[in-house]
């Protein structure tokens, strides 16, 4: 049976008592044992305020030290947390308060002066993310406990707080652990309904392929309201006895480089965007240098060339990175070959957040080109395909992680799996002998040609992508033509005294040669700025047909 990540949380909070668990960046540090300490406070103030086994709380707020502390609090307490994106339209967030019957909220005071207490009927106690003091309540019992928080946790443990006071409970893998808003939208919203042994296996299947240690740490970018970064840069890093460090607000390049230069992080969780433009920025105009390209291709010399690139790259981000896991999309096929080339130790996984979020794994030095990895150990995976090695099909799942379905919403927990319990992940592609899932495109971005040809338009923009200038780009079907929507890099251009029509042209035939027939771009069209993007930085296609 699997140990319960509970389990590992409470060992590594008994082994690491003194050393930094949760860290924001030059600013509030919590030890393993300031840690342990503010949950005890905290359920405390949970007794007070009546919160039972199961209830919901909703957490709303940037990424901090004291949002990791109060996600923990409330899941050991073996109450119902409702993370919620902080970007979300206050309006959005009103209505999923609402929506999860959330009794406590917590939030910044920023997101608090935009909310309406009257559109969350629900809420008992508003609390802080910044101190943990109450920004309203209706009770003044809640208040005076909040207020007596301190002599209430002395009155309990006269002797002081201690790792031998840290008990939490194994016994409930099938209950209710995580609601998990999939969007903010206010009509019929998709709340992931989560239990502990989905987030048991994520955080096993982590320990186990790439095992966090004492004295590692980790800087968090990604929100911690989104599965991705929830689970990979604060429950499973944490199981292990990491260290956690959270920069605040989105950081600038530079910010975020400096930050890693003295954080050091041991893993680097990330999206394919972000390396691509790390690729494009600083690797492509070295190795695009006329010498270059003669160097790259002689046998020896040019490995001396891609290890000094590797050792770059790596002390970009701190000098001690065992891997780089991206997620969240497809890595542009060019800039992975040259990654492979120079021997970067990255991998591409594949998840969604009604996997609790891992799907499909693989470590660095076995990873296949193109691929998303293979199944982790606590979920199958098939190929909806008479031939699931040759013939796209949709990817579907099942297993211990695959969530129970959407909180009060039948109807999309129903359309969301087959008729023999395989979860439908809406997403294609193929499964070679060996395991390996190619992802071939979203089901719903699929286009169909005039003569039947299945057009894949994820391919289409891996090319369009490496080519001079682009940034960025989405095909989509106007009129029964492919047209290329792309955003560029005009002040590059300006600087090179390139014409951007003529570019553009130039960008389609090149694209256009290495299409097939069917799948050729009939015009282009320069975006101003670019795309809409989601929190784990995938276009928002839907805006854009």
């Amino acid at each position: 049976m699997t140990k319960h990540y509970f389990t590992r949380l409470q060992e590594s909070i008994n082994a690491n008592w003194d050393r930094p668990c949760l860290c924001n960046f030059k600013g509030e540090e919590f030890t393993y044992g300031d840690f342990a300490t503010n949950i005890a406070k905290l359920h405390l103030l949970y007794e007070k305020i009546g919160l039972k086994k199961g209830d919901k709380v909703a957490l709303c707020a940037k990424n901090s030290a004291r949002w990791g502390v109060a996600f923990f609090s409330v899941n050991t307490y073996e109450a119902v947390i409702v993370p919620i994106l902080a970007d979300f339209h206050p309006e959005s967030v009103n209505s999923l308060v609402d929506h999860s019957e959330s009794l406590v909220l917590f939030t910044d005071t920023d997101i608090w002066k935009k909310l309406d207490i009257t559109k969350m009927p629900t809420v008992k106690a508003v609390v802080s993310t910044a101190d943990f003091r109450i920004l309203y309540t209706a009770d003044e019992k809640i208040q005076k406990a909040n207020d007596g928080l301190d002599t209430l946790f002395a009155e309990k443990y006269p002797n002081g707080f201690t790792a031998a006071d840290v008990n939490y409970p194994t016994d409930n893998d099938k209950d209710l652990a995580i609601i998990n808003y999939t969007s903010g939208t206010t009509s019929t919203p998709k709340g992931v309904m989560l239990r502990y042994e989905c987030v048991t296996e994520n955080v096993a299947f982590g320990q186990k392929r790439l095992p966090s240690y004492p004295g590692d740490t980790i800087v968090s970018m990604l929100p911690m309201a989104h599965m991705y970064g929830m689970m990979f840069e604060l429950i499973y890093p944490i199981c292990g006895g990491a260290s956690v460090y959270y920069l605040g607000k989105t950081p600038t390049p530079a910010l975020l480089l400096g930050a890693m230069a003295q954080i050091k992080p041991y893993l680097v969780i990330t999206v394919p965007l972000v390396m691509e433009k790390i690729f494009k920025s600083k690797v492509a105009p070295v190795i695009n240098k006329p010498v270059m390209k003669v160097i790259c291709k002689i046998p020896g010399l040019n490995q001396v060339i891609f290890k000094k690139i590797r050792t770059t790259l790596l002390n970009a981000f701190g000098g001690n990175v065992r891997e780089i896991v991206m997620g969240g999309a497809a890595l542009n096929p060019d800039v992975e070959k040259w990654f492979k080339r120079f021997k970067l130790p990255f991998t591409v996984g594949y998840g969604m957040t009604e996997a609790a979020p891992l799907l499909a794994y693989e470590d660095w030095w076995d990873f296949a080109s193109k691929s998303c990895g293979k199944a982790v150990d606590s979920v199958e995976v098939r190929i909806d395909s008479e031939d699931p090695r040759n013939k796209v099909g949709e990817i579907q799942a099942k297993g211990n992680s695959i969530m129970s379905g959407y909180y009060k919403n039948e109807e999309a927990t129903a359309a969301a799996f087959t008729e023999d319990g395989w979860m439908r992940t809406g997403d294609l592609g193929v499964i070679d002998a060996a395991g390996n899932i190619f992802i071939r495109g979203r089901s719903k971005n699929m286009i169909l040609s005039a003569n039947g040809q299945n057009i894949y338009p994820e391919e289409i923009e891996a090319v369009i992508n490496n080519q001079d200038y682009v940034i960025e780009s989405v095909v989509v079907d106007r009129g029964a033509s492919l047209v290329a929507l792309v955003y560029v890099d005009g002040d590059k251009l300006t600087t090179d005294g390139l014409n951007l029509d003529e570019q553009m042209a130039l960008m389609r035939t090149a694209v256009n040669a290495e299409m097939p027939a069917y799948s050729k771009i009939s015009k282009v069209e320069v975006m101003d700025q670019p795309f809409e993007k989601t929190p784990k930085m995938s276009i928002k296609r839907f805006m854009y047909k």
